[in-house]
């Protein structure tokens, strides 16, 4: 079973409502480290919207029937990644939605290919202070399992950002209300949508 979000509003504002419309079957991709938000920024997305909320993740252990520390534990990161990649795949058919991904899913060339295809994607950008401080709230990261979470953030950050990059839109995600972050998605992807060109928004 899906990650869906409940909308409490099931109906947009005339601005959403042309947003959705115009976003067709495609979904609302966003991408991003572990903890730049994408899960909570964009269950409130989903719900303003009107449209479901999928959580890549949580998928992802609902298909291995087991939880993604596990995963990584017994069956080595590849094999996750090549699930993951599977997963995603499969979601990307299931259209319109909000999918949170995780932090290494746009990594995969094929899986950005599917991405530019079939959905807008939108990376969660945020500075390594803000990632450090949210990820600290959780024990259940397996690339942090080291003891050095700066140091593995920073590296996962070099390798990863240049990537990012290369999403259709660019937000900066920061300790402001996450219904501030959800305006700034859906005020870059009206233009985006009408133009079919990526932009950042970073007020």
């Amino acid at each position: 079973m899906s990650d869906v979000a409940v909308t409490k509003d099931p109906i947009p504002s005339p601005g959403d409502a042309a947003l959705v419309a115009r976003l067709g079957r495609r979904s609302i991709v966003l991408v991003g480290m572990m903890g730049a938000g994408k899960s909570s920024v964009g269950r409130r997305l989903a719900t303003r919207l009107g449209i479901p909320f999928v959580d890549a993740d949580s998928e992802i252990e609902i298909a291995a029937n087991m939880s993604i520390p596990d995963i990584f534990a017994s069956k080595g990161e590849a094999y996750f990644r090549a699930g993951e990649a599977r997963v995603i795949a499969r979601l990307l058919e299931q259209g319109p939605q909000v999918l949170a991904t995780g932090g290494g899913a746009f990594m995969n060339p094929d899986t950005r290919a599917l991405v530019r295809t079939k959905g807008l994607s939108v990376w969660l950008k945020a500075e390594l202070e803000v990632l450090l401080k949210r990820v600290k709230r959780r024990s259940d990261r397996p690339l942090l399992k080291d003891g050095h979470p700066a140091e593995t953030l920073s590296r996962l950050m070099g390798e990863r950002y240049p990537v990012y990059a290369e999403a259709d839109l660019t937000v900066l995600s920061r300790d402001v209300a996450h219904d501030s972050i959800v305006d700034d998605i859906a005020k870059g992807l009206v233009p985006l949508l009408e133009a079919g060109a990526g932009q950042e928004m970073t007020s």
